[in-house]
C-alpha cells in the first residue's frame, strides 16, 4: 500500500458539500466511487484537509488516500480525471510518507471570497460571485475593520453557533481586500478556521462597507465572543478554498 496526496479543484454549484451525506451528491462520494471502480470494487476512503459546505468551491483542496495499485502518480491523476465528472479535477498528485495526513498535518489555509459589484451581473458569474446589485462598498472602511481581525484571537463571534469546537482561538495572518475589475476579492489566510468563520467575516466586513456598522466596532465585536454581535453569514457560492499549507512539504 502507498499513500497518495492529491490537490483537487471543484465547482461547488452541483454539490451538497464535500463530505458524504446520505442521498446527496458530494465531492467525497464522487471521488470515492471512481477510486473504488479503479480498485475493482475494493472500497477506498479519502481524507480531506477539511469540509466545505454546499455550493462552496475549491481551487486547492487537498486529500489523501491509500492504494494498492502500482501506478505512477501522474498516470493515476490522468486516470482519475478521465473518470471523474467535469466539476471535479485533480490538479496534482504525488506519493507521500505513510504517516502524512491531509487534515492533521495542515499548518494553514487561504480562502478567497468574491463580490460582483457590477451594475448587471454576467449570467456566467452567478454561481461564482455574490451579486450586490451594483452596490460598491467603502473598501477603505472594510480594510480598517479588517485590521482588528488580523492576529490571534478567540473568534467565537465569527463561528456558527451550532459548532461543537471548544477552543475557538485562531490566528489570522493576512486579510486583504482588492478590486479586480468590478469584482471585490477578499483573501484571508491563517492557521485554521472555525465553521463558517470566513463567511461570517465576509458578511461582517460587507456591513462595514455599506455603512451598517462602524469599522471601529470590530474590536468590541471580537472581544464580545458573541455570534449575535457579528454580521450575517455571507452566501456560500462566493467562497473558495484556495490553498492548503503543510510545513514539511
Amino acid at each position: 500500500m502507498v499513500r497518495l496526496k492529491a490537490t483537487i479543484s471543484y465547482d461547488g454549484t452541483g454539490f451538497a458539500g464535500y463530505q458524504v451525506q446520505p442521498g446527496e451528491r458530494t465531492v467525497q462520494l464522487e471521488i470515492e466511487k471512481v477510486l473504488t471502480t479503479m480498485q475493482k470494487g475494493t472500497q477506498v476512503k479519502i481524507t480531506a484537509s477539511g469540509r466545505t459546505d454546499a455550493r462552496v468551491h475549491a481551487t486547492g483542496q487537498v486529500i489523501h488516500f491509500d492504494t494498492a495499485l502500482e501506478i505512477p502518480p501522474e498516470k493515476f491523476q490522468k486516470a482519475l480525471n478521465v473518470q471523474l465528472p467535469r466539476d471535479i479535477r485533480v490538479l496534482h498528485m504525488e506519493q507521500v510518507k505513510e504517516d502524512f495526513h491531509a487534515r492533521y498535518d495542515v499548518s494553514g489555509k487561504r480562502y478567497r471570497y468574491i463580490w460582483d459589484c457590477s451594475t448587471v451581473q454576467s449570467p456566467f458569474r452567478r454561481h461564482y460571485t455574490v451579486e450586490t446589485s451594483g452596490i460598491k462598498p467603502n473598501v477603505e472602511a472594510m480594510r480598517e475593520a479588517a485590521q482588528a481581525i488580523v492576529g490571534t484571537h478567540d473568534f467565537s463571534c465569527f463561528c456558527a453557533a451550532n459548532t461543537s469546537v471548544v477552543d475557538k482561538v485562531r490566528t489570522v495572518e493576512t486579510l486583504e481586500l482588492v478590486w479586480q475589475g468590478e469584482e471585490l476579492h477578499m483573501t484571508i489566510s491563517g492557521n485554521g478556521f472555525l465553521y463558517n468563520m470566513v463567511r461570517i467575516i465576509a458578511g461582517t466586513l460587507w456591513e462595514v462597507g455599506i455603512g451598517r456598522r462602524e469599522a471601529s466596532s470590530l474590536e468590541k465585536t471580537i472581544a464580545s465572543m458573541d455570534r449575535a454581535q457579528a454580521g450575517k453569514t455571507a452566501p456560500a457560492h462566493g467562497l473558495y478554498l484556495e490553498q492548503v499549507f503543510y510545513q514539511d512539504l
